[in-house]
């Protein structure tokens, strides 16, 4: 399964987008936390995950999604929330902590759910596996179209939840698929250090349903094999896993200084940043011209800026309202 010239002009859009979106986070991100690093401090406190680099992943899954399908993220979610729909201004006011975001500033971007279009995500690692199983669940006993995707990391296949997830969604031969993307670090940590299998696809034979292994970040493969797993859900097939070779641009969280990674990675990665090598490609096919590409850039900037303005320009929840939506 090939994507037509629509779509891959799709996914490339959306690639940009989100890399527009993390350059603009990751700059706003470091105001007011110089000379002396604190997360605290500066227009977005915390933590901050970027997705640069995993862009294939988000795109080529989600182009075959509609707003009803349902997808759980990871930590670093905003590749995958942009290519599902999830709304941009909102988003962005929530990771500023605005009370304009999806929930009203209280989650910032480790937490971002867009009921609008079924997003969500978590910090927690592999916590959106058993949810997106409870959702297939949900579609399937009340007898209504639609698929969860479950995105997690490869660090991820080593929880529990993994292989509950996989079990039950085998058990119940549910809708559901569950994309891995295998950057090669869980955080500091090589996956051969942590991982007693070279490849986590191979995984899915014990629970019989089909593993896929996509190589080399490439969008259009990854359109194909998730197309197929897509279809086979929704036609009652059941589950499938497939994992994503795929890798990290940035560290694992801004302020991470990388020394773990050996000499001369990043920069081989860098060469083979998935943005510039999926524009070659539509230009040697004649799907993208010059005058083409200038475009789709100037209105991915165009959106994001907007974001960013509408979220500059937001207010912040008044004190009193700090406990409202809470519960225990």
């Amino acid at each position: 399964m090939q994507p037509n010239r629509e779509q891959q002009l799709w996914m490339y859009e959306h690639m940009l987008v989100s890399r527009y979106f993390e350059e603009t986070i990751e700059k706003i991100y470091l105001e007011g936390k110089t000379p002396a690093f604190n997360m605290a401090n500066g227009p977005i406190p915390g933590e901050m995950h970027l997705s640069n680099g995993q862009e294939p992943c988000a795109v080529g899954v989600c182009a075959h999604l509609n707003a009803g399908d349902i997808v759980t993220s990871t930590h670093r979610p905003h590749h995958v929330a942009i290519a599902k729909g999830v709304n941009l201004d909102r988003m962005a006011a929530e990771i500023f902590g605005k009370k304009t975001g999806l929930s009203g500033g209280r989650g910032g971007h480790m937490h971002i759910f867009d009921p609008a279009v079924n997003f969500s995500c978590s910090g927690i690692i592999a916590q959106g596996m058993a949810p997106a199983v409870g959702a297939a669940l949900s579609r399937k006993m009340s007898n209504r179209e639609g698929v969860a995707v479950a995105f997690l990391g490869e660090g991820a296949a080593n929880q529990g939840a993994f292989h509950e997830s996989l079990n039950l969604a085998a058990v119940w031969e549910l809708p559901v698929i569950f994309v891995i993307e295998d950057n090669s670090w869980g955080i500091s940590v090589p996956k051969a250090d942590a991982t007693a299998v070279p490849r986590n696809d191979v995984r899915a034979a014990a629970y019989g349903m089909p593993g896929v292994y996509v190589a080399d970040n490439d969008p259009l493969a990854i359109f194909d094999a998730a197309g197929e797993a897509i279809a086979r859900a929704r036609s009652g097939g059941g589950p499938t896993l497939i994992e994503i070779e795929t890798w990290r641009l940035a560290g694992h969280f801004m302020g991470d200084a990388e020394g773990y990674r050996p000499k001369g990675e990043k920069d081989a990665l860098f060469a083979k940043d998935p943005i510039p090598r999926l524009r070659e490609r539509l230009i040697a096919a004649g799907d993208l011209t010059a005058e083409d590409d200038a475009a789709l850039a100037a209105r991915a900037r165009a959106r994001v800026d907007a974001a960013i303005e509408f979220a500059r320009n937001s207010d912040y929840p008044a004190a009193e309202e700090a406990l409202d939506r809470v519960f225990a």
